[in-house]
This record gives C-alpha cells, structure tokens and sequence, in this order.
C-alpha cells in the first residue's frame, strides 16, 4: 500500500490522453448520444408521468418536477461509470492502448488522469443532452441552472475516479458486475431521487449521507428549484473532497496494476 500515497505526476500530457479518446469516440457517438438520452428519458417517463397522478406533489412540487434533477445526476454518474470501467478496462487489457501510450513520454498517472477525465466528460455531454430536453418541457426553469454544468462536471470527475479505482483491481469485465449491483444501483435508488430521504427511516438516511450521488442530487435539486441555500456548499465540500481523494487513489492504483 506504500505506493498508494504517492503523489501521481501527471501534467499536460493528460490531456492528449483526453484528446485521444474524444477522437475515438466521435467515430461512434452518434449511438451513444442515443443511450444517454434514452434512458433517463424512459425513468422519466415510467415514473414521473406515471406516478404523478397518484402521488400528487413532494416537496411542494409535483412529482415529475421533483425527480427531474435527480435523473439529470444519475445520467452522469452512469456514462461516467461506464466509461471508466468498461471503456478504460478495454483499453488498459484488450485494447493493450495504455500500453502503447506508454511508449510515448506520457507516463501512466496522465493515461490514468486522462481516462478519468474523458469519463467525466462522457457523463457531462450526458447531462448536457438531457437538460434542455427537461428545460424546454417546463420540468426545471431555475436561473440557478446556468452554473449546474459545473455541478455535471464535478460529478463527472468524482464517479469516473470511482469507477477507475474499481478498474484498477478487476480482472475480467465479469466483475464490474459486482459494482454497478452493489454500488451504483443502491446509490440510484436510495440517494433521494425518487422520494425524500426524509421519508425513509433515519437509518437509511443516514447510510444514504455517504453515498455520493445523494449530494450531486441535493445540488442539482436546489438549482433547478431555486431553493438555493448555504446547505448545498457542504455537499459541494463534500463532493470535492471525495473527488480529489478518489482521483488519488484511482490513479496510483493504476500505476501499481501496470508498472511492475
């Protein structure tokens, strides 16, 4: 574990690593722009249309309008969990692209750093699809929401180190089976997006409090409610203590996988 508290060296050269699998993924984006609209949408539509009728208003707003933020959040952290576990394990072991990077004066923290980063820009452009789309039907119509792509972007970072710490230690695509069941699933369902937490029992609530999505979710709440208040600046804390130290860890583990 030695190595894990090592301060990574990653510079500039990360970024090229970012640049590199942007111009991968412009081969292709067309069908992941779909997947990205598609399912939050489907949520949307199954949950907020269907229940609204017989749930009527949560938090003084309707139903529809309540879990709108919440799916917008939850959009990031799936892009950026998918592309930092499956994307970056297809090229650190099947692609052997980490490798061929190496080669070049880019060290292993900045393709790590770099991952990371294209992983949260994956669950930013996801964001970014989805909130006109919620805007232009009325679903959230803050001013607050002009500084939300900075809540997209943190997130972005913050799951995407997650999902590449994970990547560090798995050995086939079979195992991230574990993560998105026991990890990201309960986070999905249990961080206040379908339903307060204030309405589930003080024990999950309190579970719930370590969860990181349930912060991005109480941000992306107040600005699209304009319920702005000095609470959300605690999540933010939180958000980016986690991130930094995920984004720690995420690389140097990498770095303990790949360099012997």
């Amino acid at each position: 574990m030695k190595g894990i508290f090592k301060t990574p060296r990653v510079g500039r050269r990360a970024i090229k690593v970012w640049q590199r699998n942007r111009d991968a993924w412009f081969k292709f984006y067309k069908a992941s722009l779909v997947g990205n609209l598609g399912e939050p949408l489907l949520f949307l539509v199954a949950f907020g249309l269907g229940l609204s009728k017989f749930i009527g208003n949560v938090d003084g707003m309707p139903y529809i309008n309540f879990i709108a933020p919440g799916l917008v959040v939850a959009s990031v952290m799936n892009a950026s969990s998918f592309e930092c576990t499956f994307g970056s394990f297809t090229r650190m072991s099947s692609q052997k692209t980490y490798d061929a990077i190496m080669v070049t004066p880019v060290n292993i923290e900045e393709v790590a750093a770099g991952d990371i980063l294209w992983g949260a820009s994956k669950g930013f452009i996801s964001a970014m699809i989805i909130l006109p789309v919620l805007v232009a039907f009325g679903l959230m119509d803050s001013p607050w929401l002009i500084v939300s792509p900075l809540l997209f972007l943190l997130e972005g970072l913050m799951f995407a180190a997650m999902a590449l710490i994970v990547t560090s230690f798995t050995p086939s695509y079979d195992y991230y089976a574990y993560y998105f069941s026991l990890v990201v699933s309960p986070m999905f369902f249990f961080s206040g997006i379908f339903f307060p937490l204030s309405a589930m029992p003080a024990w999950v609530a309190k579970a719930a409090w370590f969860f990181p999505l349930t912060h991005a979710v109480n941000v992306a709440r107040a600005l699209s409610s304009g319920n702005v208040s000095a609470s959300i600046l605690w999540d933010i804390l939180w958000m980016l203590v986690f991130t930094f130290a995920a984004s720690w860890v995420a690389v140097n583990s990498i770095k303990r996988r790949l360099v012997k």
